[in-house]
């Protein structure tokens, strides 16, 4: 290309004129994990993309730079503050930038069906229409910095199980109103249309599995006919990581970008064999190429500086930075249970304070999969309660017991010969007489080690590497240590072999289920005295195996290479949940933090249980027993059981809530913040109450959604199931009331409008946060529909004691719409619909009625 024809400015039809058919192929896929490939005799840049939701990880799993872990997606949610989420995306794509990135590979827009579902953290709520407006806010703040968003996964990745295969049962008008509806709910029309209305986002990336038994990545119903002719949508459709399963298929259906690269399927010789046997034509390929180049050549004119840079990746760290994120994730924490007012914590009530769990001292601030990154920094709830509590306040710690389903790793534990914080890896190469030789040495800061997405150059197919750091521990104790590895691996201390998950392997869920289990061994240690780790790994798995699990497990492609080494003290749980329970008796107040974990919630698995892992809901019962005056503080990002609700004066869900979580959750025990989140999702009392208990899971290579209409609070109101906790419930340490409903019409021509507007009194003593709810129940027309489905919501924020606020929730035509399948269309009908207002599913005291004189239909938007 000439200097007078830059490709900032160039014809997109011009350059299609201009390339070659490999070319053509070359930008529908790949080099690496991250990046687009280049055109450099015509000028067309690569742009490099980095995974979200909750923070930015870049481009490396291997050496990753560390980066701002934020909220989760329901955290985020629990805010229902749309201007706040804005926020959310604009701090994040200063984040990408940082990066040298320009796509952020989120949000995550999926319906959680089920509590269980692995990735329900990464998703915003239950409800499709608070989905898509948090979907719809996330992406215009990321966007409207120049950043593209990737709305993901389009659609029905609700659950982990056969997820690349499983073929997901919907009834059209679930998919409609659920999954799709408005572009921010995954799967069903109402959240993606949601996102799509109002957010106009630039990429979406397809699911693994199917939908009418065709893969979505190859489903031309869904690519072509809802999203690009009914939606409007003229951006980027990209797959998920070995989410592409054909040539022609994919190619013909709408699938733009093959994830990641070197590419399985978009290689010259494949594609050019499609094309001379005219399973897709030179016009399909066109129309693909064409929407990678404007997506391309739109990212580089907003971000010229990034695009056309030194693709250096850099972390951003600055007290302007940590205030913001401190804020937020105050902002999304949810007070469920406050017996006597026992919060906030005051210290002319409270001398002696027990901090009691596994969490307290741990770094639980994200699930697993996607969305795990590397933090700049992390707070523990320990660091921020002592940090943040009153001075005449004496605190006091136990473990009481372990919440782990992998040993935590060693970070903090494990240095390098010259004291450094981590460990040396040195990659070998396999030579020609059967010796090895060291090709390259990199200091890790981390004990999980993937992989996927680098080795350095020199390795043949088979290559290995050897880890060594030393391990120092404060006192004389038996000490466990768990290898999980995708590969093979020997682990030995001070020389000798202490696990083996080389010769002989069990297929375990480590590495997306590519992995191993973790095989585990005690040695003592002394205190003060060094102990040498060593671990030799090599990429290939063991010769076939007549387990047969471990045989299916053998027989996946190697996507993912990599270990994980984890190791703890050996403790006596039932002595330490003793011990936990004399604390809390001797203590004024007891503050139990517990929940999940990374290697609970994650993408690649979906949890096995409601329950709390390991002896949790032990050790919270025999602590409130001890001391009624307990808080219990739940970390994780999606419901968990609370078989002692009745025991504990206090519960508080703190999410997984990114580096700023200890000071957030200090920050509202000790009244410095008021709480004004609101849950997103029910909280069920067991999992045979979930909407989908009975249709969760593969079976036979499908999931039925039977629940259909009836996710979440709707199930439970259908049926009257009492939840522990129902949607958008939530306390504060003030009190409010609502009052002064009233609804005007704006409707202009064909444009149907209302407004209503409610009044929020703050009648407590102290500045706080309160969520107005509207719910809308549809006229009777013979089909079966949930009596009360959200279609607004507001919140007044900061409102002073004694103070009132009028807050506005605007309704249109989806607030009264319903899919009308023999019809394929949206339809209104005529009628009294019934206005529900409230602060949660459950508590909704004001009824109003909108009669509409007409009723109408549309296809689209």
């Amino acid at each position: 290309m000439s200097s007078s024809e830059p490709f900032l400015d160039a014809s997109i039809p011009d350059l299609l004129t201009k390339l070659s058919i490999d070319e053509k192929i070359l930008l529908l896929s790949a080099p690496n994990w991250w990046n687009t490939n280049e055109i450099k005799r015509l000028g067309i840049p690569a742009v490099r993309m980095s995974d979200g939701p909750n923070g930015v990880r870049g481009s490396s799993h291997f050496v990753p730079t560390p980066a701002q872990c934020l909220p989760c997606a329901t955290a985020l949610a629990s805010t229902f503050d749309t201007n706040l989420v804005h926020k959310v995306g604009e701090f994040l794509a200063s984040e990408v930038k940082l990066k040298s990135s320009v796509i952020l590979l989120a949000p995550t827009c999926n319906i959680p069906r089920s509590p269980l579902g692995g990735r329900s953290f990464e998703s915003f709520s239950e409800d499709p229409h608070l989905s898509g407006m948090m979907a719809a806010a996330y992406v215009n703040g990321i966007q409207s910095k120049g950043v593209s968003a990737t709305i993901k996964h389009f659609v029905a990745n609700d659950q982990e199980h056969e997820r690349t295969a499983v073929d997901s049962v919907i009834s059209e008008r679930a998919l409609r109103e659920i999954y799709l509806y408005p572009c921010a709910k995954t799967l069903t029309d109402f959240l993606f249309m949601l996102a799509q209305k109002h957010a106009k986002p630039w990429a979406y990336m397809t699911s693994y599995g199917r939908i009418d038994g065709i893969h979505c990545s190859e489903n031309p119903r869904l690519l072509n006919d809802i999203l690009r002719k009914e939606w409007q949508f003229d951006g980027l459709v990209i797959s998920d990581w070995f989410g592409t399963y054909s040539v022609d298929l994919a190619i013909k259906a709408g699938l733009d970008l093959e994830m990641p690269g070197p590419p399985r399927w978009r290689t010259p010789l494949l594609v050019n064999h499609t094309l001379g046997a005219q399973k897709v034509t030179v016009d399909d390929i066109n129309a693909r190429v064409s929407a990678l180049l404007s997506f391309v050549q739109k990212l580089a004119k907003k971000n010229p500086e990034v695009v056309f840079g030194d693709g250096v990746e850099r972390s951003g760290d600055s007290p302007e930075a940590r205030r913001f994120c401190r804020k937020l994730t105050a902002e999304t924490m949810v007070l469920l249970k406050n017996k006597s007012n026992l919060l906030p914590i005051r210290p002319d009530k409270v001398k002696k304070l027990a901090i009691i769990g596994p969490h307290a001292k741990a770094s639980v601030i994200s699930g697993g999969g996607s969305a795990a990154l590397k933090p700049t920094y992390v707070v523990t709830p320990w660091d921020g309660i002592t940090k943040g509590a009153p001075e005449d306040i004496s605190i006091t710690y136990t473990v009481g017991t372990y919440a782990d389903r992998y040993l935590p790793t060693l970070e903090s534990l494990i240095k390098t010969d010259d004291g450094k914080q981590g460990w040396t890896c040195t990659f070998y190469a396999f030579t020609e007489d059967g010796g090895t030789k060291d090709v390259a040495s990199y200091d890790l800061t981390e004990t999980k080690v993937k992989l996927n997405d680098f080795i350095p150059k020199g390795l043949g197919e088979e290559w290995g590497i050897r880890l060594r750091g030393h391990v120092t521990v404060e006192r004389d104790m038996p000490f466990e240590l768990g290898l999980a590895v995708a590969g093979r691996a020997k682990l030995y201390v001070n020389g000798d072999l202490v696990i083996d998950n080389w010769t002989k392997q069990r297929p375990g869920d480590f590495f997306y289920g590519q992995g191993t289990a973790e095989e585990k061994a005690v040695v003592d240690l002394k205190g003060g005295l060094s102990a040498e780790i060593l671990i030799n790994y090599i990429c290939t798995s063991p010769p076939p195996s007549p387990d047969e699990d471990l045989a299916k497990l053998l027989s996946q492609p190697a996507l993912m290479r990599g270990l994980r080494l984890g190791g703890a003290e050996k403790i006596d749980e039932d002595k330490a949940i003793k011990d936990a329970a004399e604390l809390a008796y001797n203590a004024d107040i007891a503050v139990v933090i517990c929940g999940l974990t990374s290697e609970w919630e994650s993408e690649g698995f979906d949890r096995p249980t409601l329950d709390l892992p390991r002896r949790q809901n032990e050790l919270i019962t025999k602590v409130c027993r001890a001391n009624p005056k307990t808080i219990v503080v739940i970390q994780s990002g999606s419901a968990v059981s609370m078989p002692w609700i009745n025991d504990a004066d206090g519960i508080m869900q703190a999410w997984l809530s990114g580096n700023e979580a200890g000071n957030a959750i200090a920050d509202v025990l000790f009244g410095k913040v008021n709480p004004s989140g609101r849950l997103p999702m029910t909280l069920p009392a067991k999992i045979e109450d979930t909407p989908a208990f009975l249709s969760f899971g593969s079976e036979n290579g499908k999931v039925v959604y039977r629940e259909d209409l009836f996710v979440g609070y709707k199930h439970y109101q259908a049926r009257k199931i009492r939840p522990l906790f129902p949607f958008g419930h939530g306390l504060s340490y003030t009190s409010f009331a609502l009052s002064d409903v009233k609804i005007t019409e704006t409707t202009a021509g064909n444009t149907l409008s209302y407004e209503v507007s409610v009044t929020v009194t703050n009648t407590g003593e102290r500045i706080g946060s309160e969520v107005v709810m509207l719910f809308v129940n549809l006229p009777d027309n013979g089909t079966t529909t949930p009596n009360l489905q959200l279609r607004g919501f507001v919140k007044a924020n900061d409102v002073p004691p004694r103070k009132r606020r009028t807050v506005t929730i605007k309704l249109d035509k989806y607030a009264f719409s319903y899919w009308d399948s023999p019809k394929d269309r949206w339809n209104v009908l005529r009628g009294a619909h019934g206005v529900h207002i409230g602060t949660s599913s459950d508590n909704l005291p004001f009824k109003e009625e909108i009669v509409l004189k007409s009723g109408f239909s549309w296809e689209g938007l």
